[in-house]
């Protein structure tokens, strides 16, 4: 019993190092949201904030690094992905930032 209580111990902490990890990479690259309200793009184009935690899905169904999710800017479903801050072009700079729903 006590080694498979440490081998799910092990696991668990692989689990969130991996996460970590991937967070700071992801903002060293340049997506400088990720691990809270992150700028995303839906198939539509819209642009508007969510809640981007890697390995955590609060309103959203993970899809690697899609989302399936409310667009609240085109009012439909869609995929997601979140955007580079340089990817900005300066109509999206100017528009007003939308974010999904607020959570407690």
């Amino acid at each position: 019993m006590k080694n498979r209580s440490r081998t799910r111990r092990c696991v668990a902490l692989g689990v969130v190092v991996f996460y970590v990890v991937a967070t700071v990479l992801a903002r060293r690259r340049g997506y400088s949201g990720l691990g809270g309200r992150t700028r995303v793009r839906c198939r539509d184009g819209h642009v508007f904030r969510t809640i981007w935690v890697p390995g955590v899905s609060v309103t959203s169904l993970r899809l690697g690094w899609y989302r399936f999710q409310y667009c609240p800017v085109g009012r439909h479903w869609t995929l997601v992905h979140p955007i580079k801050d340089s990817d900005v072009d300066d109509v999206d700079a100017r528009a007003p930032l939308l974010d999904d729903i607020a959570l407690p």
